[in-house]
């Protein structure tokens, strides 16, 4: 599948590397709407340097495009994109707009088109072992969740310093207005629906808790949210999403037999750890003399292949194939079927974290309009 980068920014050097890792993609191109930026992205990965959108649609060798422009954009070129007949892939969310999102999705069906939409990280090693240990039993029946992707005082770690190996700065500004839960939420959202189904309903509340983050913004949006999700099943999981409580990206899976833990949805290679339920392991969190006894502690659970990447990106803060989601995207058009991120599933994700950071009627519990219809594991974690 030839594929072109739509948007040259800072997420663009990691989806660059980690394309090299699949056969079945090529870089057929960029295009930003600063030149400077594609001309400098173009020469750094040997690629073709398309002056504009129209330039790239208008090529028949195309198959598809990355949608990797500001959010606000999303929208509208995905919709080009579309409607010229190539298959897209889209940086998270698919758009800031859940008719404008349903819109897409409903284009992309009538044309036959596959449309999916980051994060693809619910295809790495470490989600597909946890969900494989889930399908085995081994914590039971799952009654409950707890997630975390709270990432600490950003404002204060120098963020404006933050620059990828193209030299694109973080988006500071884009960021803080987007919101940290419609750009971070989905990391977890996905798992669990993957794992659970569609959600039927959630319960939010979000805040804005510090509104002066020393970077002047248009508007305010929370950079605190917590969600409860109830799946058709009765399982309840709750999710928090900062930018103000320390670093966690925990996830712990609890059912009635043990729980199920990963330390953080980023990596990859995250450790995935079982604590079948016993009197001992129980008991060992509140008598400190009993956490020295073999036999209490979480026990490493193997991935279910290993997760080592060939080709990656340089950064200590995350450690993801940015490029799955792509690849699985052009192996579902090769043996005809709908990629794992399909559109109905991408536009369930969109919902969530939509009605997470913005409930409609205020801090109630909301239902849900869409489903995110069947998610198979991978083939290689059956």
């Amino acid at each position: 599948m030839r594929v072109v980068f739509v948007g040259c920014g800072f997420v663009s050097s990691f989806y660059a590397r980690t394309i090299l890792n699949y056969p079945q993609l090529v870089l057929a191109g960029a295009t930003d709407i600063v030149p400077q930026h594609a001309d400098e992205f173009c020469k750094l990965y040997s690629t073709r340097h398309y002056k504009d959108l129209d330039e790239v649609l208008a090529d028949g060798s195309v198959d598809a495009i990355a949608n990797l422009t500001n959010p606000k954009y999303h929208y509208e070129v995905s919709k080009a994109a579309l409607q010229a007949g190539k298959h897209v892939y889209s940086e998270k969310p698919l758009a800031t707009n859940l008719d404008h999102a349903t819109e897409l999705v409903n284009l992309a069906k009538t044309k036959g088109l596959q449309l999916s939409s980051a994060p693809c990280n619910v295809l790495g090693e470490a989600a597909q072992t946890m969900w494989k240990e889930i399908r085995k039993g081994s914590v039971g029946k799952v009654r409950l969740i707890y997630a975390e992707m709270d990432d600490g005082l950003i404002h204060q770690m120098g963020c404006e310093n933050w620059v990828n190996e193209i030299g694109r700065h973080w988006p500071v500004k884009d960021e803080f207005e987007v919101g940290c839960t419609l750009e971070h939420a989905g990391y977890y959202v996905s798992w669990l629906v993957a794992f659970f189904g569609s959600v039927k309903s959630m319960t939010t509340f979000p805040a804005v808790l510090i509104a002066d983050k020393g970077t002047p913004v248009d508007i305010q949006t929370p950079d605190f949210t917590v969600v409860c999700l109830r799946f058709a099943d009765g399982v309840v999981a709750r999710l928090t999403c900062s930018i103000v409580a320390p670093h966690d990206h925990q996830m712990r899976v609890i059912g009635d037999a043990g729980t199920l833990s990963v330390e953080d949805c980023w990596y990859y290679d995250s450790p995935v750890h079982l604590e079948p339920f016993s009197n001992l392991s129980m008991r060992r969190r509140k008598i400190p003399f009993m956490t020295r006894i073999k036999g209490v502690h979480p026990r490493k659970i193997s991935f279910v292949r290993n997760p080592k990447m060939p080709h990656r990106y340089r950064t200590g803060g995350h450690k993801m194939d940015f490029a799955r989601g792509i690849a699985e995207m052009a192996d579902a058009v090769t043996e005809g079927r709908d990629s794992r991120l399909s559109a109905d599933f991408s536009l369930h994700i969109n919902e969530i974290v939509l009605k997470i950071q913005t409930p409609p009627g205020g801090n109630t519990t909301q239902e849900l309009t869409t489903s995110a219809g069947e998610f198979k594991p991978m083939s290689w974690a059956t």
